[in-house]
């Protein structure tokens, strides 16, 4: 039977958190003033409440996953570019010039028929926004942040993902000073692909470990 390991974060992460997220379940100031101000612009017609869905679903699953996807083609192409990856993401994801806050690193964790990463935030809800953008309702649920280290193969099964009885997981937990990519594995017969058609086989949840690339997700 295959382990379920929990990486980093776990000990120190009630450390850091503080500084930029509430750890309730509750909005935090700025996002029920955000809220405050979204109810009475709609009540007084000045905006359609479907027309700010649909721009928050094109920052989560397309404009910000763009970047990553970029990464991920780049290592899938450039072998070079993926030691550099693997050594020193923070500066490798720079060199294409995704940079996130002062002060926030980025690791990226690899993906291999023995090996699945899954990326979770256990006390808030800190990403990798400047390779993924705005985070999915679902990666900032309290249900999401707990169920991935307790049962991570069986919130995988609930994404569609059933993985092989072998496949180790291992959950990587985000804190605001270090963040993960995860590298998906290359689909097969993509030999002849290059960068750009390769990025768009990369989606946001294989970046996450929820799904993978090509599969058709978000």
């Amino acid at each position: 039977m295959a382990d379920t390991l929990l990486e980093d974060g776990a000990m120190t992460h009630g450390h850091h958190h503080g500084r930029d997220h509430a750890h309730d379940n509750e909005l935090d100031p700025m996002a029920a003033r955000v809220r405050a101000l979204e109810t009475i612009l709609v009540a007084k017609g000045l905006i359609d409440p479907q027309a700010i869905g649909v721009i928050v679903d094109t920052y989560e699953t397309k404009v910000g996953p763009r970047n990553g996807a970029a990464v991920v083609a780049k290592a899938w192409s450039d072998p070079e570019f993926a030691d550099w990856l693997r050594q020193d993401a923070t500066t490798a994801i720079a060199s294409l010039g995704f940079t996130g806050r002062q002060g926030e690193h980025m690791q990226a964790v690899f993906n291999t028929p023995e090996t699945h990463n899954l990326v979770v935030c256990t006390l808030c809800s800190c990403y990798p926004w400047s390779v993924l953008g705005l985070p999915p309702v679902w990666y900032k649920a309290p249900a999401y942040r707990s169920r991935a280290v307790i049962d991570p193969r069986g919130v995988l099964r609930e994404f569609g993902l059933d993985l092989p009885a072998e496949t180790m997981i291992r959950v990587w937990d985000s804190t605001a000073e270090l963040r993960y990519l995860v590298v998906p594995q290359r689909p097969a017969d993509t030999e002849g692909l290059g960068e750009d058609e390769l990025a768009a086989l990369v989606t946001r949840d294989s970046m996450i470990g929820t799904g993978l690339a090509g599969a058709g997700q978000p």
